[in-house]
C-alpha cells in the first residue's frame, strides 16, 4: 500500500505540472489558438490530452521507480553504483524539469510568446534527455518510460518551431 500511494504521489505531481499548464491553455484553445496558422503535421486537438495524461503517468511512474532504488538499497541515497549519480539529486532535477514543461503552456498559450516558448522547449528537451542518462545509471525501466516523452516533446519542438515562423 506504501508504494501504491507513493507511486500516486509521483504520478500526481507530474500531473500537476500539466494542470498549471493547462489553466492556461484551455482559454486560448478555442480563440488564440484557433486563429493560428498551423504546419501540416499538426495532430487533432482532441490527440493532446490523452497524450499528455499518458506521459504525467510515465514520467511520474520513472521517478517513482528511481525514488524507490534510493528507498531499496540506502546507498543510492547519496551516490548510485558509486558512479557519483546523487539520487535526490536526480529527483531534484527532475521536480526542476516539470517548471520547465509547465513553463512552456505559460509562455505559449498564456502570453503567445511563441518564440520564449520554443527556447524554454529546447531547454525542456535538453533537460528530458539529461534525465533519460541520469535515470538509465539508476533503473533501466524508468530511463526507458521517459522515452515517450522525448519523442513527443521533439515532435512539440517541430510544431512550436512552425508556428513560431507560420505566425
Amino acid at each position: 500500500m506504501k508504494k501504491f500511494l507513493s507511486l500516486s504521489g509521483f504520478v500526481l505531481a507530474s500531473l500537476a505540472a500539466g494542470a498549471v499548464g493547462s489553466i492556461f491553455i484551455a482559454g486560448n484553445i478555442g480563440t488564440w489558438y484557433a486563429g493560428l496558422m498551423k504546419p501540416v503535421l499538426t495532430p487533432p486537438g482532441w490527440v493532446f490530452v490523452p497524450a499528455w495524461i499518458t506521459l504525467y503517468t510515465l514520467m511520474g511512474t520513472a521517478a517513482f521507480l528511481v525514488w524507490r532504488a534510493r528507498q531499496e538499497r540506502p546507498a543510492f541515497a547519496k551516490v548510485s553504483a558509486g558512479r557519483g549519480e546523487c539520487v535526490n539529486c536526480v529527483l531534484v532535477f527532475f521536480f526542476t524539469h516539470l517548471i520547465f514543461n509547465a513553463l512552456w503552456s505559460i509562455f505559449f498559450f498564456g502570453f503567445h510568446l511563441a518564440f520564449i516558448a520554443l527556447i524554454d522547449i529546447f531547454i525542456l528537451w535538453a533537460m528530458i534527455a539529461a534525465l533519460i542518462f541520469m535515470f538509465w545509471r539508476i533503473n533501466r525501466t524508468a530511463a526507458l518510460l521517459l522515452v515517450p516523452y522525448l519523442l513527443w516533446v521533439s515532435f512539440a519542438v517541430y510544431l512550436n518551431f512552425a508556428i513560431f515562423l507560420l505566425n
